[in-house]
């Protein structure tokens, strides 16, 4: 299901307005008693680790957000690499308002690059093989826009976007089918009759995979299986369903799942345990 660029960025807004309420509904008393408010100055921020940048535009939209008169410049866009040292955004105006708004505008900026970051890693781990990195639905509660955004600036593709975003019968889907005498081919048929959507089925053993098969499920989705048996499934497929591996997926392993043949990878670590690029505000007065 697509979202416009439009409202995508009005859930953005959203985002940015409840994490600075989160910081500032009681102000900031330590610049508002230590910091004159017609002192101005320049900022950079800094980067102080090797990555891939994403939410430059977020940055900058928090800023904004706190003093529509700060002037700010991104210098580097979303999805290029970035070095140590580099200077990604400068800004001008009220310290006050830089100082304010400075841990929120990193915060945003450091999760979403790190995020990047781990997902370029996976990208070119499988550099040359059909197989897609995609995310899952493993997001930070309220921000799940953002981070898939970030995977996407990191060459990943995204996986469901939200549960209406696709049918996907998972293990427990079928656990409770069990206790009506239901097997697979039920589940997708009560699927095909519900929904138009493509339909994804979970499944843990080469069998259950003929079965999805045979039900006529658009995609199948190999968890934590074996790569040999991910092979004995991609030859069952022959083309007939997409392949998704899924589960216990880490850069060590990943170059012989893709190798296994199957098209995508949904690996919930891009969104869930990655580390935070390293990012700073300088000041300059």
């Amino acid at each position: 299901m697509d979202v416009s660029l439009t409202d995508w960025w009005k859930q953005v807004e959203r985002i940015i307005e409840n994490a600075l309420a989160e910081d500032l509904s009681f102000g900031d008393v330590t610049t508002e008693a230590l910091i004159p408010t017609d002192l101005e100055g320049r900022a950079h921020i800094l980067v102080k680790k090797d990555g891939v940048l994403a939410g430059i535009e977020v940055a900058k939209a928090v800023f904004l957000r706190v003093d529509p008169s700060l002037r700010v410049e991104a210098l580097i866009t979303d999805g290029a690499k970035v070095r140590k040292k580099d200077v990604v955004a400068t800004i001008e105006g009220k310290v006050t308002s830089i100082l304010k708004a400075e841990r929120t505008a990193l915060n945003f900026l450091g999760r979403l690059s790190g995020i990047a970051t781990e997902t370029a890693r996976y990208v070119e781990a499988v550099a040359g093989l059909k197989a897609c990195i995609t995310d899952t639905r493993k997001t930070t509660p309220g921000l799940r826009p953002l981070e898939k955004y970030a995977v996407r600036m990191g060459g990943g593709k995204s996986h469901r976007q939200h549960l209406g975003d696709g049918i996907l019968i998972k293990d427990n889907h079928l656990a409770a089918l069990r206790t009506r005498g239901l097997g697979i081919k039920d589940a997708v048929e009560r699927a095909r009759q519900h929904s138009n959507l493509k339909v994804e089925v979970e499944v843990e053993s080469v069998e259950q995979a003929r079965q999805a098969l045979e039900a006529g499920a658009d995609i199948i989705m190999l968890d934590n299986m074996a790569v040999q048996d991910m092979r004995t499934v991609v030859e069952l497929s022959r083309g007939r369903a997409l392949l998704e591996a899924s589960g216990g997926i880490t850069l060590d392993n990943v170059r012989s799942v893709a190798e296994s043949g199957v098209d995508l990878i949904s690996i919930g670590a891009l969104t869930h345990s990655a580390k935070a690029l390293d990012l700073s505000l300088e000041l300059e007065l």
